[in-house]
């Protein structure tokens, strides 16, 4: 009988506990905070609210009159200005008649023919070519040689044949053309 007494006692008690429990929900639910309401807790938050104070201030202090649109085209600079560039094409006589000027082709290579085959190059292109003969003595590489008064026909002539060494012209060479001495490098 003690174990029915006890279970009856612990039925009891957890129904007086939810009871309990349940009284104090609906007693919290109807009241009310009396510290309910807006906090502004961060700095953040603060800092916020300043930005929104300092922009209505702002607002009021600003004149509309400074923000027309005629003074806006003011402030914002000059106007960028469209020139108008007229391009004309221009002819140049070139100051080298390939036509005018002769040139001696020389091989100084043991490559047969190499002058002739050269010389017959240079013809095409324009040039007058007056001579073509074996070089006897050591050039150490393709060179073309001119008198002081060719120098720009000569540096014309490099270009048309690719050939990079230009020097002045010297004795025995002919001081009224321009010299080619062609050496294996340029076969």
């Amino acid at each position: 009988m003690r174990r029915a007494t006890r279970d009856a006692v612990r039925r009891s008690s957890r129904r007086a506990m939810v009871s309990a429990v349940r009284q104090a929900r609906q007693q919290a639910a109807a009241r009310k905070r009396a510290d309910e309401g807006f906090a502004m807790s961060s700095p953040v938050a603060l800092m916020s609210a300043a930005a929104v104070v300092l922009a209505g201030v702002a607002f009021l202090v600003t004149d509309d009159s400074v923000t027309s649109p005629e003074q806006a085209a003011l402030a914002a600079g000059p106007a960028p200005v469209e020139r108008k560039v007229v391009m004309e094409a221009v002819k140049v006589e070139p100051t080298v008649q390939r036509s005018d000027v002769y040139v001696s082709v020389y091989n100084n290579s043991n490559i047969t023919g190499l002058a002739g085959a050269t010389a017959q190059r240079i013809t095409t292109a324009g040039w007058q070519v007056v001579a073509t003969d074996n070089w006897y003595g050591t050039i150490p590489a393709t060179t073309i040689y001119y008198p002081e008064r060719l120098k720009d026909a000569a540096m014309l002539l490099s270009k048309d044949l690719g050939i990079q060494r230009v020097m002045p012209a010297v004795d025995p060479m002919s001081m009224d053309r321009l010299t080619l001495i062609i050496t294996s490098d340029f076969a």
